[in-house]
């Protein structure tokens, strides 16, 4: 039971919590780092448990409720948080008080009846697909080689753009800004991704089961590609690597409907 590859596991679970608690204290700058540490403990978890031949079904299931955590709960949480944030006042002089303040006082509206602006609830379709996504994964044979649906990490990866601009990016409150981090804008985007973890559409798998080029030319390629929008648009990045991902598998897919 508790194999090196379920300590991973384990370690990816605890990693979304911190994430859930530092999005609550308003460290929304803290908290997309913590699912980014969940995202490596998953990748190397599958991997460990091949080369030790532990990958039971106890570890597959173990790898599912620590993705809920770390990709569904986590990431919903954190985008919750973003969408009851004052944008203005936070880039004024970028406190994280303001954003902690914020959210409680907007839970506090909601339950005294004040409150009645619902958008930001639209955070929770993260968790409620991710968790159809998951189940699914579980017991759907053909998602071994490739995924069907966008997988929960890289719906994760692609949301926690919009925290790490606003708190990493030298950008000052605008009306590009404003239209950005609109509520009703984030919701849409958060609802619209979510439903790409259920739509199956055919999607090549990150996880290697070996280092060599063989079989692994569209990772390597896609590391490589990766590795380049990091160094040149910083935060901006995440997105454009999730949309990367994307049209590699397009291209992979329709090269082979070709053969």
């Amino acid at each position: 039971m508790f194999n090196l590859a379920n300590l991973f596991t384990a370690a990816n679970m605890i990693s979304g919590i911190a994430a859930i608690l530092f999005a609550f204290m308003g460290r929304i700058d803290l908290a997309p780092f913590a699912i980014v540490l969940g995202a490596i403990f998953d990748f190397f978890d599958g991997f460990i448990a091949r080369k030790l031949k532990k990958d039971g079904d106890l570890g597959k299931q173990l790898d599912s409720l620590a993705d809920m955590i770390t990709f569904g709960l986590a990431p919903g949480m954190v985008m919750l948080v973003l969408m009851t944030a004052d944008i203005e006042g936070y880039l004024l002089d970028r406190h994280y008080e303001v954003i902690r303040y914020d959210f409680f006082a907007y839970l506090e509206g909601i339950v005294q009846g004040t409150e009645t602006y619902a958008v930001p609830f639209f955070a929770l379709s993260v968790p409620f697909f991710a968790l159809f996504r998951l189940a699914k994964f579980n017991i759907d044979a053909r998602q071994t080689t490739q995924f069907f649906g966008l997988p929960t990490p890289a719906n994760t990866l692609f949301l926690m753009t919009f925290p790490l601009v606003l708190c990493y990016s030298e950008i000052e409150y605008n009306e590009t800004i404003e239209l950005l981090f609109n509520p009703a804008l984030l919701s849409f985007v958060t609802m619209a991704m979510s439903l790409l973890m259920v739509i199956e559409v055919p999607l090549f798998s990150l996880k290697f089961k070996s280092f060599g080029w063989k079989s692994n030319e569209v990772r390597f390629v896609f590391l490589l590609i990766s590795s380049v929008f990091i160094l040149i648009f910083k935060a901006w990045s995440i997105a454009l690597i999730v949309i990367l991902y994307l049209i590699l598998s397009l291209i992979v897919n329709n090269r082979k409907n070709e053969i």
